[in-house]
């Protein structure tokens, strides 16, 4: 979600040599209707946020007649292993998206997905038309080749708890992201005077819970990358890790240090033990702040103290302040009605279908920007300005989840998580730690992307 001079996220559209994926498309002369009756299958995990769109078939189907849509779903832990198999059974599914493990990138390197760019072209597809900003559509792209057209859009926010910043007689935090004097050092500052340190669990209070971003991800935030600036021109592929280098070292302190050395952040013994009853730590009233993707807004009816959403403070790095989880719908390269699935994924992303699947989903947020005037309204108690304006910022300084662009993804976060569970629970200082991931994930990188 942003553009101009090339911001980052977009670096993905350059070129990516060496891999070759099949279109499933015809030429650009080709007239996307048919009068063909077939069926299309629409391939998603077994949950109410996704699984709505049965709802919406009845209303697709009377205005395309030809069509009939099928929902399949499963699992979310099964949805990647049973879209392999179907593939390999030569039964794919139409349209889906990486609503599993996988993220865009492991499927591009796989083949698995089509490039839309000449169905789009012969229907003279216009993302304003769909108030999908260009910079948007640009994250799904590959060599200028559409391959995914955006669906629903989080991003990173920041949350507070006002009874708490009321209590402590703190000013709330900014919604604009043109405000530079909300900074991380202001926030940690915020933090500590919203925390109180005690061994008591009931009494303990924290002020920050830093959930900006997967573990490898973070870094990114204060100027530091784990992975090689060339990862995202070779299929996020990464020819070097950077874990040894000082700045990731450093980035990796600052994170950790705001539970060990600053106490302003959560304990992983105190987060599991008030998520067990809130699900999440920030409903228990005892967290000030909480950078975490939007979805925590869904939430806002349980909150049981007064809430407001704010800009996520700028950073060392000036560039990225926002990680955006932008899902789109993909079309399978070994889909039978590559148009057929097509004029579905454009019925989707239409105003009126996402005004109402907000609703219907339970809040998806969606990529569509007159639809989602209808969502930043959608949460008791919270201004639908302020979050409009969080959004807005957040796309301009966003970077796209690495969970989307890097591949074999799933693994990776799983070493992350096993690696670093010692630092997280005190055992370990960073500097110990990170040899060992370095060595651990330049090993996995060889075995996964030859």
């Amino acid at each position: 979600m942003k553009q101009g001079k090339r911001k980052t996220i977009y670096a993905l559209s350059l070129t990516l040599a060496s891999v070759s994926v099949l279109s499933a498309c015809s030429d650009a002369n080709t007239n996307v209707k048919s009068n063909e009756q077939v069926t299309i299958t629409h391939y998603t995990i077994d949950s109410p946020d996704r699984t709505f769109v049965e709802k919406l078939v009845p209303d697709f189907e009377k205005k395309h007649p030809n069509i009939k849509v099928k929902v399949t779903k499963t699992p979310y832990e099964q949805f990647d292993s049973k879209l392999q198999s179907s593939i390999a059974a030569n039964n794919s599914p139409d349209v889906t998206s990486h609503w599993g493990y996988g993220g865009f990138m492991e499927y591009y390197n796989k083949g698995m997905i089509a490039d839309l760019s000449s169905i789009m072209q012969a229907d003279g597809f216009k993302a304003s038309e769909y108030n999908i900003p260009d910079d948007v559509m640009n994250i799904y792209k590959v060599d200028g080749k559409s391959y995914g057209i955006p669906l629903n859009s989080y991003v990173t926010v920041m949350l507070y708890n006002k009874d708490l910043f009321d209590k402590a007689g703190l000013a709330y935090p900014p919604t604009d992201y043109n405000d530079k004097s909300w900074t991380y050092d202001k926030m940690v500052e915020y933090a500590a005077k919203l925390t109180v340190d005690s061994k008591d669990m009931n009494k303990a209070q924290y002020g920050l819970d830093f959930g900006w971003g997967e573990r490898d991800q973070k870094p990114q935030y204060f100027g530091a990358n784990v992975y090689s600036d060339d990862t995202w021109k070779n299929g996020g592929k990464p020819s070097a890790i950077n874990l040894n280098k000082p700045e990731v070292i450093e980035a990796y302190k600052k994170i950790y240090g705001l539970i060990w050395d600053k106490k302003v952040s959560p304990t992983p013994a105190f987060s599991k033990s008030v998520s067990g009853q809130f699900g999440d730590p920030f409903l228990s009233g005892k967290i000030g702040m909480s950078v975490v993707g939007s979805w925590s807004l869904a939430a806002s009816s349980e909150f049981s103290f007064k809430v407001g959403v704010a800009a996520v403070p700028q950073g060392p790095n000036e560039k990225v302040r926002s990680v955006l989880y932008v899902d789109p719908l993909f079309v399978l390269k070994d889909s039978k009605h590559p148009k057929e699935a097509y004029e579905w994924i454009k019925y989707l992303i239409a105003t009126d279908v996402q005004e109402k699947s907000i609703e219907l989903s339970g809040g998806n947020p969606p990529v569509n920007q007159k639809a989602a005037e209808k969502y930043y309204a959608n949460f008791e108690g919270i201004d639908p300005k302020q979050i409009k304006k969080v959004y807005e910022g957040a796309y301009k300084n966003g970077f796209e989840s690495y969970n989307h662009m890097i591949s074999n993804y799933s693994q990776i976060n799983e070493l992350f998580i096993n690696e670093l569970a010692s630092v997280e629970n005190g055992d370990k200082k960073v500097e110990e730690a990170l040899p060992g991931i370095q060595d651990k994930l330049t090993k996995l990188l060889e075995r996964v992307n030859k």
